[in-house]
This record gives structure tokens, C-alpha cells and sequence, in this order.
């Protein structure tokens, strides 16, 4: 049978992030996106204004009709959670749709260059350490492999030593396998990979262009969906890496808007 994920997060109907960004990346793996909306935005916040549905109150209600259809998953993808109780939600979902084999992925986007949201409260930090615990694999860019370790953050070149111990650190808190994305070295952006049973390596690639929305929703589909079909972890973050620069190549050839993400469309069929 085909391979099937549920992915917790946002759908945003302009802009090129969360659902609207995974679902075609997943589907293009071969595998069945299952998306469990968390809230509906016009467009993503970084434009001047934008419509927001927060589906809190929905979401149990729609996860119970799946626990009487008795709905199976290979994979559990978890993006933008915009509350506490959201969190309690998603890990209620993971006890009840969490079986044998199960790959679980939290990508936990709480913050960049060093500050939280302006949503994110000191309670939902903390609550996301405890989502954390239930994850496989997590995605965390630096500012939150800080933010989940209580380490201080600064903007000086991190020394790899330095994230080992954020690695290693985060590890213990219970995913087997971690990425930490997007470190600025040089010329090179630089993630670095730990599994708790294998080897720990930094892996580069030239920058190119100017940060862009959707692009960590791009990398943890990618992860999630290769998770699912057994992809090896090093191999997975080299592809997606890869990908998401082809993508600001293509943005960058194309002009388009900063705020319009990236035109991963024109490259679906290069993603193997």
C-alpha cells in the first residue's frame, strides 16, 4: 500500500509555506499527504496584512473523525503550532496514531537569528521541549536548538564544538536523530547532522541568494517524507539542501518576490 503522513501545521493560501509548500513536496516523494490544518491564513504573515482562521477549536474534532476511521500512518510531520494547548493537541495525536514503525519529524519553529516569535510565549518553549521528547528526527534551525537547550545565543561564527554539544544536548532530549540547519559559515550555509547511533557530520553548501519563506517547510517535508521511505538520514539532508538551493537559483533567475517563497514548482521534477 502507498505510505501515507499526517502533517500537523498551517495552510496559507498565498505565499509558498507550511501545507502549501509540503503537500506537493510529499506527493512528489510518492507518499500521501494527510494535512491536519492548525490554522488557515490568506497569505503568510510577513505581507503587509493577511486573514487568519485559528483552527484550535476544530482540531480535536477532526482528528476524532480519523480515530473512528481507524486511519493508519508511516509518518507524523508537526510544523507551526501557534498555541499551548495546539501542542497538547498534537501530542495527544501522537498516542493515538503513534504505532510500531511510526516515523515521527517535529520541526520546531519557535524563532530565528536569535529571538522567538512574536507569538511564541515562554510557556510554549517550554511546552515544545516536552514535543520534542516525542520526536525521531527534529529540524531546528540554531536560534531554536538554543531555545530547546536553554543556551545563550549569539551571532559570532559558531564553532562546530559548540554545535556538537547543542546536538548532543538535544539528543537527549529524545529524537535519535537530529538536524541543525542553517549555520552560517562563510561563503557556505552548513547543517550538521547527529544520529545518536551513528556518525555526527557538518554538511555544506554554498549560499546562494537571500533567505526565503517556505524553505524550512521544504526541508522537513523532504526529511519526513524520506524518513517514511528509508532514505538514509545523511543522504536525505544532502538532497534537500541541494534542492532548496536549486530553488533560490530559479527564484533568483525568475525574480521573484522574497515574500513569494521559492518556485520549487519549476523543479518538482528533479526531486528524486
Amino acid at each position: 500500500m502507498q505510505k501515507k503522513i499526517a502533517i500537523i501545521n498551517d495552510i496559507s493560501g498565498y505565499g509558498r509555506c507550511a501545507v502549501t509548500v509540503a503537500l506537493p513536496i510529499i506527493s512528489t516523494l510518492k507518499v500521501q499527504c494527510c494535512p491536519v490544518p492548525t490554522s488557515i491564513f490568506s497569505n503568510h504573515t510577513a505581507f503587509p496584512s493577511y486573514y487568519l482562521d485559528d483552527y484550535t477549536e476544530k482540531m480535536q474534532p477532526y482528528i476524532n473523525e480519523w480515530k473512528k476511521l481507524g486511519l493508519k500512518f508511516e509518518g507524523i510531520e508537526t510544523g507551526f503550532l501557534g498555541s499551548k494547548e495546539q501542542m497538547n493537541i498534537v501530542i495527544g495525536f501522537l498516542g493515538d496514531f503513534r504505532k510500531e514503525g511510526t516515523v515521527v519529524v517535529v520541526d520546531p519553529i519557535m524563532g530565528d537569528h536569535g529571538k522567538t516569535y512574536a507569538t511564541y510565549t515562554k510557556p510554549m518553549c517550554e511546552e515544545m521541549k516536552r514535543l520534542v521528547g516525542y520526536a525521531d528526527i527534529i529540524t531546528p534551525n540554531v536560534t531554536e536548538a538554543c531555545i530547546l537547550t536553554d543556551t545563550a545565543y549569539h551571532e559570532e561564527k559558531w564553532k562546530i564544538k559548540d554545535i556538537e554539544a547543542l546536538a548532543r544536548q538535544l539528543g537527549q532530549m529524545g529524537p535519535g536523530k537530529v538536524v541543525i540547519t542553517g549555520i552560517p559559515q562563510g561563503e557556505y550555509i552548513a547543517n550538521y547532522c547527529y544520529e545518536r547511533d551513528g556518525e555526527a557530520k557538518l554538511l555544506r553548501t554554498l549560499k546562494v541568494g537571500t533567505q526565503r519563506c517556505g524553505t524550512g517547510d521544504i526541508f522537513a517535508a523532504i526529511i519526513t517524507a524520506d524518513a517514511v521511505n528509508g532514505v538514509p538520514f545523511q543522504k536525505s539532508v544532502k538532497k534537500a539542501s541541494n534542492f532548496i538551493k536549486k530553488c533560490i537559483q530559479k527564484s533568483i533567475e525568475m525574480e521573484i518576490p522574497l515574500t513569494d517563497g521559492v518556485c520549487f514548482e519549476e523543479l518538482l521534477g528533479t526531486l528524486r
